[in-house]
């Protein structure tokens, strides 16, 4: 029992954490979790130790680190965010007449967690359990748009970092920076022809009851079709957004 009270703490931090736009000074972590000092940067470090923290030193600061993703990412890919969203899937799919899925970001891939196909459209490489690198698709760049800038520099630290599949798509942080910018500003993300050549996507974060991006709905379609309306497809992540208990917008 001990133990306890130390993972009452990491908790209470990690909770912190996640609900802040940007990292946030030692001192923040400090008085909002009301912690003296030297224990709040024992479990900081601790928690540096094992991913679930970044530490920005030119800024000193601190912020979620890639750890805490996954675990996160593991609540997305159980059954319970699939039955939350296979409903409104359906839905999309209806009055777009395209296919669509849902992933949700591991590390620096998206594993797709549902599908839903219209009939008569091409086959995707987007089945259920299949992962693509996130920086190349629709739905990873819309996850990613809305995280913080030094939550991206976490996954996207250097060049090393970078994969390619058909020989487009950003391969550098300042590339992709520029790619997260342009969806902020348009509203939705976009992909053309960077997983698979002759195909597009369009996508819309989920997000949960803290704001926080969980998930990404994505309609696929072939170049030569009209773009399915980007306010359907926001309209379906807004529908499992509130199903996970977003607020309404």
């Amino acid at each position: 029992m001990s133990n306890v009270p130390a993972a009452t703490r990491t908790l209470r931090v990690l909770r912190y954490l996640a609900s802040q736009a940007d990292p946030v000074p030692i001192e923040s972590i400090m008085r909002a979790c009301e912690l003296p000092r030297s224990t709040t940067y024992h479990l900081v470090n601790a928690m540096i130790d094992e991913g679930f923290v970044v530490h920005l030193p030119e800024e000193r600061r601190y912020g979620l680190g890639v750890s805490a993703f996954e675990v996160g990412s593991g609540f997305s890919r159980q059954a319970p965010l699939q039955r939350i969203a296979r409903r409104p899937l359906a839905q999309l799919v209806d009055r777009v007449g395209q296919s669509a899925h849902l992933a949700v970001l591991h590390g620096r891939d998206v594993l797709y967690v549902l599908e839903e196909r219209a009939p008569g459209r091409p086959h995707l490489v987007t089945d259920v359990g299949v992962r693509l690198p996130a920086h190349l698709t629709a739905s990873g760049r819309a996850i990613m748009a809305s995280l913080s800038p030094s939550q991206v520099r976490a996954l996207y630290p250097d060049r090393a970092a970078f994969t390619d599949r058909t020989g487009s798509g950003p391969q550098s942080p300042t590339a992709l920076r520029t790619v997260l910018t342009e969806t902020r500003r348009r509203g939705y993300a976009v992909e053309d022809g960077e997983v698979t050549p002759g195909l597009r996507s369009i996508a819309v974060p989920v997000v949960d009851h803290n704001g926080h991006p969980v998930a990404g709905i994505a309609v696929t379609y072939p170049a030569d079709d009209p773009a399915p309306p980007a306010d359907l497809v926001a309209h379906g992540a807004r529908q499992v957004s509130q199903r996970l208990g977003a607020r309404r917008a």
